[in-house]
């Protein structure tokens, strides 16, 4: 490689000429972190017909995997080529049967360009329908035996006269956490479990690779593991040989053109739940031996839906499931709810087999879930984004689809509703704040792109696709749907593929639509101004819109109005506008109603607040509101209205409470209950606090022992806890740990009783240490121990508070799950004074937790320190934060987010805790709060 103290270092910005310059012996052109765009589209335009054989051998115990990997690929122009791999190590690179410096460098390998052979003719590789055409010649062998021929007699693929082959042997760690390989050590039935998850760029961290969603490749694993272990991957095993050392060695079928983060493996003594379809649909399951009997009682209804809704998705789709095979994989503490890898979707354990008193809505939340990653086999894992800027192409389609299907599947529970309100608060929650960014997300650099996750992709980018479903009409919206997916089958594509295929089938003109939601950050807020005349008649009725961030800009919207009348039937009306106001013309003369709403039936995408005649009429008559869709979007914006500082939030508890004991819709119910906690925690005084927790206490008690349906004893129970703070409520949890009352027809699991536990520590109960102990004797499994960690992070103890913290930025082993789910616990609501010390160090260490953790931790730390806090002080302290020069972007709009909520507690809590008659003289203005920095 020549002189290192030679090398020609370029500016920090990374030039799309860079890896043109040439490796010499007198040195060589900076080699950048992470992954930037430029190298990304310079080796996506390289590099064609891409094929990987990778081998991994795991070892029981073991911190590191020895692997070795064979890479052949034309390629259409010279100079170096860099192959991502970090945090292993290198021991030989052989290119075209000459070895190469064995180096890492900023992540990645140089492969010199005098030894890489050039294939001028080469073109891009073509999209094609075909999954399953075996690379290396060898016939597909689903049910693998033991035995036959011996590996080194498998049929083996070797370069082509214009493809380069690169031989590698590494090495590359694996954890408890932190890194792409992760092993768990199952403190219950004693075995340990290995497992990858490589989004969204941490496949380099396991084996070299060119780790970009757009340029794929067909993998072919090779896993050496116990010969008493399951491995599983995207394709099924073709042959398993027993080799000496009680060991086994797996060739899988390889797979079809993959990106390197849906590539995936994990290995173990699994056991199997398989499935009953005869056509080999209906997913096989897998877990670890210690839950193999609470999965087998799961399994039917797993299995279940994902058949119907493969069948359902093939049919709306017009696309058979692209992967010759679709399984499960059950994985305890899993760092996401499910990852979609092609073929085999690995699942965080506790998602699916409930680790407390299951509701009704629990279970199609489940439902959703296995949904929205079966969706991904076609968004995603077939049709892959090019680049995570794209990142809704995928997860905001499958959470809209997983809706759409549930909606078929099931048609009587009210799909749509429950869409709103899973879907919309945080979206609208989101979008309201400084630290909101478009559905579309430059993305500089793949090192940056767990950034693009969160409530943007996830609930805005469903949301969105709901309002131009109505915009287009179902039928022309699936047919664009599956142009777009025959077009870009196992290839990649950008948002702007999609607009163009609705275009085409529609014939309407989405230029403008998509300018306003994916490019544009931020939403509408739509406001009704409306009157009647002396006829009682509507005189004039108008929507006006305006851009809640206060930049400027209108988006083209359809939605529907409801004139609500306290007598007969409401009259609905379809408005459009994109303009700033826009006059319904069809309401002119209409009688005079009680209240408008102006998204009716959640079509369109934005805030709907009531105005103030409506809101009073609503506040009076949501009661008798017979319609659970419209009682509950109402719900929803009179809840806006507290967070916009409207509405008093006592009276929205107040109100909550009177009505909720004649409420039957579990799922708004457990809304409102967490409405109700919100207030009572973090929006109203201590004296107010105590008088709606007095009453909110009795409540949740009697509805607990005595609502008729057995789903809504189990919210109460939950609602009892989450509002038990007085010596009485304290007592009931109690009362339900001895047995002495038990919740009729429920029994509590586990996790019930840790959760009660954790409360009583947090209130520093008198009896809280006698019962931690109790519950640590009666459940010492490993989740037992995990749930003891948890609940002794609420203890209200300075010293408890200072080892938690240094456990969670230097507890390398420490699971976690571990750390993510003790974080609510350590930032207990009535705790904020004990744990404003920890905010700046928090915000300090933002970017270790960015580089060391998972997607969506950022924004669980964040959530927990910022939002534990309540006070003036802590909003100060964190705006004085955000004006750290240094602070990277994504980090700077993450606390951005987070902070809104803490500055709306701080406005709403200045503003209702004053007297009423303070109240009166202050006219109702919102109060100043600290100067913002310039987001």
């Amino acid at each position: 490689m020549g002189n290192i103290q030679s090398r020609n270092w370029v500016a920090d910005a990374i030039s799309s000429t860079i890896l043109g310059l040439a490796l010499t012996a007198a040195g060589w052109a900076q080699v950048p972190q992470g992954i930037p765009r430029e190298l990304a589209r310079e080796r996506a335009e390289r590099i064609a017909d891409l094929r990987s054989e990778i081998e991994f051998t795991l070892m029981p115990h073991a911190e590191s995997t020895a692997g070795h990997e064979e890479l052949i690929f034309k390629l259409k122009t010279g100079g170096p080529l860099l192959l991502d791999f970090r945090e292993g190590t290198v021991n030989k690179v052989v290119v075209n049967g000459k070895e190469a410096p064995a180096k890492i460098e900023n992540g990645h390998i140089v492969l010199p360009g005098d030894l890489l052979k050039i294939a001028p003719e080469t073109s891009k590789a073509k999209k094609t329908d075909e999954p399953l055409t075996d690379n290396l010649g060898r016939p597909f062998k689903p049910d693998a035996v033991l035995g036959g021929i011996k590996p080194d007699e498998l049929p083996r693929e070797g370069a082509g006269p214009n493809e380069n082959l690169v031989e590698i042997d590494f090495t590359a760690p694996i954890a408890p956490a932190g890194k792409a390989i992760t092993r768990f050590d199952d403190k219950d039935d004693g075995n340990e479990y290995f497992y990858t998850l490589f989004v969204p760029m941490d496949a380099s961290m396991a084996f070299p690779c060119f780790d970009q969603p757009d340029v794929k490749a067909r993998f072919t694993l090779i896993v050496t593991a116990p010969e008493d272990w399951v491995v599983i991957s995207n394709s099924e095993p073709q042959q398993i040989f027993s080799i000496a050392g009680a060991k086994r060695k797996t060739f899988f079928v390889p797979t079809p053109p993959l990106s390197t983060y849906v590539l995936a493996f994990a290995a173990g003594p699994f056991f199997r739940i398989n499935g009953t379809d005869p056509d080999n649909v209906e997913p096989t399951i897998f877990v670890r031996q210690s839950k193999f009997k609470r999965a087998r009682e799961e399994a039917r209804e797993v299995q279940e839906i994902t058949l119907k809704g493969t069948k359902y998705l093939e049919k709306y789709f017009d696309k058979r499931f692209p992967f010759e095979k679709y399984e499960l994989v059950l994985l305890p503490g899993f760092a996401y709810g499910g990852m979609e890898h092609a073929g085999a979707t690995f699942l965080r354990e506790e998602s699916i087999l409930f680790r407390t008193a299951p509701t009704h809505s629990d279970r199609l939340n489940r439902d959703i879930l296995l949904l929205h990653e079966l969706t991904h086999q076609w968004f995603g894992d077939m049709v892959t984004m090019r680049w995570f800027d794209d990142l809704w192409l995928k997860e905001g389609f499958a959470q809209y689809m997983a809706y759409h299907a549930l909606a078929d599947l099931k048609p009587n529970e009210n799909v749509w509703k429950r869409f709103y309100q899973a879907i919309k608060p945080a979206a609208y929650g989101i979008d309201a704040t400084k630290g909101t960014t478009p559905i579309y997300q430059d993305i500089a650099n793949l090192k940056d792109a767990k950034s693009a996750y969160g409530a943007i992709v996830y609930s805005k980018a469903p949301g969105v696709l709901r309002q131009l479903a109505f915009v287009l009409g179902e039928d022309k919206f699936r047919e664009g749907m599956q142009k777009y997916l025959k077009e870009n089958a196992f290839a990649n594509a950008e948002w702007s593929d999609l607009v163009q295929a609705l275009q085409q089938v529609s014939g309407q003109k989405l230029n403008n639509w998509a300018n306003a939601y994916i490019r544009r950050r931020g939403m509408p807020q739509v406001d009704v101004d409306w009157s009647c005349d002396s006829q009682n008649r509507i005189q004039h009725f108008t929507l006006k819109q305006h851009d809640v961030l206060g930049e400027g800009g209108v988006w083209p919207l359809a939605t529907q109005v409801m004139l609500n009348y306290a007598k007969g039937a409401p009259v609905r009306l379809k408005a459009e506008m994109d303009s700033a106001t826009a006059t319904v013309k069809e309401a002119v003369g209409k009688a005079c109603p009680a209240y408008v709403f102006a998204n009716d039936q959640d079509q369109a995408y934005g805030r709907f607040l009531l105005d103030a005649r409506s809101r009073k009429a609503v506040m009076q008559q949501i009661g008798s509101t017979s319609d659970v869709f419209t009682r509950t979007l109402l719900w929803g914006s009179l809840w806006e209205s507290v967070r916009e500082a409207e509405l008093n939030p006592r009276e929205y508890a107040e109100l909550a409470l009177r009505l909720l004991p004649q409420e039957k819709d579990e799922a708004l119910a457990q809304s409102l209950i967490g409405r109700v906690a919100t207030t009572m925690h973090w929006y109203v005084t201590g004296q107010v606090r105590a008088q709606l927790a007095a009453q909110a206490e009795t409540v949740a008690y009697n509805q607990m022992l005595h609502a008729p349906e057995q789903d809504m004893r189990i919210i109460w129970f939950r609602g009892l806890r989450a509002f038990a703070q007085t010596p009485q409520g304290r007592g009931h949890l109690k009362d339900l740990l001895s047995g002495k009352v038990k919740v009729p027809g429920v029994e509590l699991r586990p996790l019930d009783r840790w959760n009660m536990v954790t409360s009583l520590v947090a209130l520093d109960d008198q009896d809280a240490v006698q019962l931690l102990a109790a519950e640590q004797k009666r459940d010492s499994s490993g989740d037992g121990k995990k749930y003891a960690y948890i609940a002794q992070a609420a203890r209200p103890a300075s010293a408890t508070k200072k080892k938690y913290f240094d456990d969670y930025l230097h507890g390398a082993q420490l699971p976690e799950d571990w750390v993510e789910q003790s974080l609510g616990a350590f930032n207990y609501w009535n705790q904020s004074e004990l744990t404003r010390p920890y905010l700046r160090p928090a915000l300090d260490a933002l970017p270790q937790v960015k580089s060391e953790r998972k997607i969506f931790f950022v924004l669980g730390w964040l959530n927990a320190f910022i939002g534990g806090q309540k006070s003036a002080e802590a909003q100060n302290e964190v705006h004085a934060f955000l004006n750290n020069a240094a602070l990277d972007k994504d980090l700077k709009l993450k606390v951005l987010e987070v902070s809104d909520e803490l500055d709306r507690t701080v406005r709403i809590r200045a503003k209702y805790a004053q007297s009423p008659a303070a109240q009166k003289n202050a006219g109702g203005k919102k109060q100043t709060t600290p100067a913002k920095p310039a987001s």
